[in-house]
């Protein structure tokens, strides 16, 4: 510990804290702006600055450690005026045009403002950067509003690993980018939009779909269909003002109602689908390969109805729900491309399934309906464009709002969400299992196929508490767990001791380290669920902001909260899903599934 001076209080701190951790464990707020907990620590804003008695300059909180004896002062009237001239010479590089951005009331610029006391700004002239790329159709980007903080770039390069934003030119001249000055959609962005999230201001944000949906919701002559992600019950109340990981689920589907759509479907229903297509795409790839290893004729093989083609039972098998992950190993992994399930994500599954089975059953054409998915993700707006997304000419899924998109709409409504009532989903697309709703986490894709594909081999439950893999849970980059299969039934006697061996990640990061070892053929596994942003969809880029570690917690903890308190709790009891087989879809991996439910990936270039 050490000893130190505080605005004048003797207080002691740990050894290796730089001095803005040491003022907030005493409740001291120091304003930052380019600060992210953890994460980014850089001192590019400088309104942090102290003054360190015995130092000739006011020094960067930040990034300066505390030393034993420092006497500092955090509000003195030299760090004061400081403040507020690097504040004012940060707004005469900014936009004044506060009431139009998006940003506007959730803003950091904004809040440091009225925090140091600044309306206005004494210095202006030549503004530096006003390039504007909506090339991509997930992110925009306004340099206008950029204020050099450098978070993305962070984000970007060692959270994510994908390094498309980097610091390009020097002085005034300075931007935030990609080299060469490219736009996105030239680069292998992946759009996952965690640069978004960590935004300050209004220089990232999501391709706005607000207008295009409006516009739907007006028109008489269309059925709208809304569907939301599994993530967003645990999120989305947090734009009215709910603690972080409060369940919303009810009052948002009475607000989808309130809103004016016509059909208010879950997309857990898909994942359930998910979990029974993606489960038996994994028992078929094992079969193959263990059938194989253990030397059993091809016959029996065939016997077993297993039909996939030999390049298609490649190991591990990799799930395909994160459309951020799927973009980075067509740009990063080409010799991965086997590996990943052939199933589209949920999402894209229940657009499938209305625009074909729903559309026919309720007798509506479904050239006139519209299928709007409320996602957590930035990625799922470039997903619904990709050509592998539609069948019969029409697109799956024609737009997707974000759950900040979903909450700004909510508001201009005039909807007081926190009176509205607890509703429910509509049938037969709507009901959902526990297994559904931990898609949202990190290896919860994962754990919902095993508990079908478990009891499918051996005829019992996850051998597990409450069902819950506790190895491929938590936010560590990369989680490992294996699970030996006994006394299996009669039909899977061949995998009699085998022992699974699987992978989770979230983040990038963690998937190119996993890519790196099925390169390198160094990859134990048979099954690897990767989550393009870290801890999973909770903390996607279309999530309510802040997100740190604590707040990731919290939304996980709803999730598992939502599962375990439901009656079922694995995909396959669930008795829609049950019923979409028999009348409509006939078999998992059948004629049907393979037309609607599957797909194939390409490979790209980097640029």
């Amino acid at each position: 510990m050490l000893a130190l001076t505080i605005n004048g209080k003797p207080v002691e701190v740990p050894e290796g804290i730089t001095i803005l951790d040491a003022a907030r464990s005493r409740n001291i707020r120091i304003p930052t702006l380019c600060h992210l907990q953890d994460v980014h620590g850089a001192g590019a804003c400088r309104l942090c600055v102290v003054e360190v008695e015995g130092e000739k300059n006011l020094m960067a909180s930040c990034i300066t450690p505390v030393r034993d004896g420092m006497r500092i002062h955090t509000h003195s009237e030299t760090v004061r005026k400081a403040r507020k001239i690097l504040f004012e010479l940060l707004l005469s590089d900014h936009p004044e045009e506060c009431l139009q951005c998006g940003r506007n009331g959730n803003c950091e610029l904004q809040d440091i403002g009225e925090l140091i006391g600044i309306d206005q700004s004494r210095f202006g002239g030549q503004r530096s950067k006003d390039q504007w790329d909506d090339s991509s159709p997930s992110i925009i980007r306004d340099d206008a509003k950029c204020i050099l903080c450098r978070r993305c770039v962070t984000i970007c390069n060692e959270v994510q690993e994908v390094g498309i934003l980097d610091n390009q030119f020097r002085g005034f001249s300075s931007r935030i980018g990609p080299g060469n000055e490219l736009l996105l959609d030239t680069t292998a962005c992946t759009y996952c939009g965690q640069c978004v999230l960590v935004c300050p201001v209004g220089a990232l944000k999501e391709k706005d779909a607000t207008s295009e949906v409006r516009r739907a919701l007006a028109d008489p002559d269309l059925t709208v269909i809304v569907q939301t992600a599994p993530a967003i019950r645990a999120a989305l109340g947090e734009a009215f003002g709910y603690e972080p990981g409060t369940r919303v689920t009810g009052k948002m589907a009475s607000a989808l109602r309130e809103m004016g759509f016509d059909v208010v479907f879950d997309t857990n229903f898909a994942a359930d689908l998910t979990i029974m297509e993606e489960g038996m795409e994994f028992l078929e790839r094992i079969a193959h390969h263990f059938f194989r290893e253990k030397l059993i004729n091809e016959q029996q093989l065939r016997d077993t109805g297993f039909s996939l083609p030999e390049h298609q039972s490649v190991l591990p098998m990799i799930t395909s729900c994160s459309p951020g992950w799927i973009k980075y190993v067509e740009h990063h992994g080409w010799d991965c491309l086997d590996n990943l399930s052939t199933c589209k994500s949920p999402h894209m599954m229940l657009g499938a399934l209305c625009k074909s089975y729903f559309a026919r059953k309720i007798g509506i054409d479904p050239s006139r309906m519209v299928v709007v998915s409320i996602m957590p993700c930035t990625a799922k707006k470039y997903e619904i464009t990709r050509p592998e997304m539609q069948h019969d000419g029409l697109r799956d899924v024609d737009a997707v709002l974000t759950t900040r998109e979903l909450a700004r709409m909510i508001k201009e409504d005039g909807i007081d969400f926190a009176a509205l009532p607890e509703g429910d989903f509509d049938s037969p697309l709507g009901l959902s299992t526990g297994a559904a709703d931990i898609f949202g986490v990190t290896g919860g894709v994962m754990e919902a196929a095993l508990r079908t594909v478990f009891e499918v081999v051996t005829g019992r439950e996850l051998p597990f508490p409450q069902l819950h893999v506790t190895p491929i849970q938590g936010l560590e980059r990369v989680k490992t767990a294996e699970l030996t299969i006994t006394d299996p039934v009669k039909e899977w006697a061949f995998l009699d001791g085998v022992t699974l061996r699987m992978a989770t990640t979230s983040g990038l990061a963690g998937a190119s380290a996993l890519v790196k070892e099925i390169q390198e053929g160094q990859a134990p596994y048979h099954f690897i669920e990767i989550m393009g942003c870290p801890g999973g969809c909770i903390s996607g880029g279309g999530q309510p902001r802040p997100v740190n570690d604590a707040i990731r917690k919290l939304r996980t903890g709803a999730l598992y909260t939502e599962d375990e308190g439901k009656v079922l709790r694995k995909s396959h009891e669930n008795p829609h899903i049950k019923a979409i087989y028999e009348a409509f879809l006939e078999k998992p991996l059948g004629h049907n599934s393979h037309r609607l439910l599957h797909t194939r990936y390409t490979k790209r270039e980097r640029y």
